[in-house]
């Protein structure tokens, strides 16, 4: 495993948060359609692997420990997200309503990211009242990611699949 950088697993969530956020904004300004196919294409990465990691170890971690009603929340939050992030895979700039995806997939990531960073009573705030040991859920989420990401550069990702919301077949 690669050193970490990260403080805890709370740090190593809110770079990724900050991350995509930079990525949003370079989407805004971007001209070129293989630009902005580019940077959408980044953007669904990175939400792809950090939906993963916190489903699959850091709101299990917290499960019983902070408010159900938040982490149930958060997985709905996800899985909007999810729907838009394989739209968005799956199309291109010249499609309608592209631009306005990615914009729409933005706004309900700040959204979710205010609800997990609000001081006092957001998820992260919660987490940390816990006794749960954030250095550990780090190394364990770091690892994890790292898998994602060379999976990710090597076969690819598969679709994002939505743990909360069933799907209707239109």
């Amino acid at each position: 495993m690669a050193e970490p950088q990260f403080t805890d697993a709370i740090a190593l969530l809110k770079a990724d948060h900050r991350k995509v956020e930079d990525l949003f904004e370079k989407f805004e300004g971007a001209k070129s359609a293989d630009r902005k196919q580019a940077l959408a294409h980044e953007i669904c990465v990175e939400l792809k692997i950090h939906t993963l990691i916190e489903e699959e170890i850091f709101y299990p971690a917290f499960r019983g420990l902070i408010e159900d009603d938040t982490l149930d929340e958060a997985y709905v939050e996800h899985d909007g997200a999810k729907v838009l992030i394989n739209d968005i895979e799956a199309g291109s700039p010249d499609d309608a309503f592209y631009d306005a995806k990615v914009k729409v997939l933005s706004e309900e990531i700040k959204h979710h990211v205010h609800e997990e960073e609000m001081p006092s009573e957001g998820m992260f705030a919660q987490c940390r009242k816990t006794d749960v040991d954030l250095v550990a859920l780090r190394d364990m989420m770091s690892t994890r990611k790292e898998e994602l990401l060379a999976q990710a550069k090597t076969d690819g990702l598969p679709a994002a699949k939505p743990t909360a919301v069933n799907l209707l077949a239109a």
